[in-house]
């Protein structure tokens, strides 16, 4: 799996895509989606409430449409899982259906927060990645997106997000076409970080990124040297 994808096969990969975002009305999600949109993306935020999603579409701005969970699932090409870790069990499971045959990209990050700070939670399956995965045998799941600060991606100000997205996947082409959506974000990459199997460590360094923000108020992210 490469590491870097030029510009025109960028193009090339993500053409014609539409690219949905499940729990999309929360910060994560319409981070994403603003940058998604203003790269030139076709873009569809879901939540439970279709329409509490297309209010927060029309907020966004134009490339962007709103609607059910259940519906960005079956009308989107590629789609994002933001949801909240309480829900991603449930959330998953009620959408296999409609997310059959799609090429899933799950942001989530197990974590729970205590006097002490945020921590990584334990999963059953390794990752919610993996928990993924296991829910969704039908689709092809990457995991993604794990350490991008919302309030960064939400800022009008910040016109080049200073990044790298780390990108895991068991499929070659699936985490290609990752990659590439993560270069659409201005200032990004999207790095090939290894197997599924490697989701747990890189959700859990969520943990310590957030630890840091607090520490140094900051909006802190993750730049790998040398590639």
């Amino acid at each position: 799996m490469t590491t870097t994808i030029p510009d025109a096969a960028v193009d090339d990969l993500l053409s014609g895509k539409v690219i949905g975002i499940v729990g999309g009305t929360g910060p994560q999600g319409r981070g994403l989606a603003t940058r998604f949109a203003a790269s030139g993306l076709k873009v569809l935020v879901g939540s439970r409430d279709a329409a509490r999603a297309a209010e927060v579409a029309v907020g966004i701005g134009p490339g962007v449409d709103g609607d059910s969970n259940d519906q960005v699932a079956r009308r989107a090409d590629l789609v994002l899982v933001t949801v909240p870790w309480e829900g991603h069990r449930a959330q998953l499971a009620a959408l296999a259906n409609a997310l059959r045959g799609k090429l899933v990209v799950d942001c989530v990050n197990p974590l729970g927060f205590d006097k002490q700070g945020p921590f990584r939670l334990e999963v059953d399956e390794g990752s919610a990645a993996e928990q993924a995965r296991d829910l969704l045998p039908d689709s092809t799941v990457v995991a993604a997106f794990h350490h991008l600060s919302a309030t960064t991606l939400l800022d009008p100000d910040v016109a080049s997000v200073d990044a790298d997205v780390l990108v895991l996947a068991d499929d070659r082409e699936a985490g290609d076409q990752v990659q590439a959506l993560a270069g659409r974000i201005a200032g990004c990459r999207g790095l090939y970080a290894g197997r599924l199997r490697n989701a747990g460590q890189v959700e859990a360094l969520t943990a310590n990124l957030i630890a840091m923000n607090k520490r140094y108020k900051a909006h802190a992210s993750v730049r790998i040297t040398d590639v």
